[in-house]
């Protein structure tokens, strides 16, 4: 029954990505709307300090404050 059941799933996320694919048409990126208006581009350092510096130092931030900041019991080994 476990057979049946993971061919299934398998089935269905195959499907599902399949469908997506098909939907969506990247070649229509290409193509420019009716009053688009890009801005100029950034640089490879502010793509970088944007998209890979700035998660690691928040999610450093927030795992710190959560540290600094608990008040559970601490387990003391007996």
């Amino acid at each position: 029954m476990d057979k049946k059941n993971a061919l299934r799933a398998g089935a269905v996320s195959a499907g599902t990505t399949l469908m997506m694919l098909l939907m969506t048409s990247p070649a229509l990126a290409l193509t420019r709307d009716d009053g688009d208006d890009p801005g100029s581009g950034i640089s490879i350092a502010e793509t970088i300090g944007l998209y890979v510096l700035l998660p690691i130092v928040l999610f450093l931030v927030i795992a710190g404050l959560v540290m600094v900041l608990d008040k559970s019991d601490k387990q003391t080994a007996k």
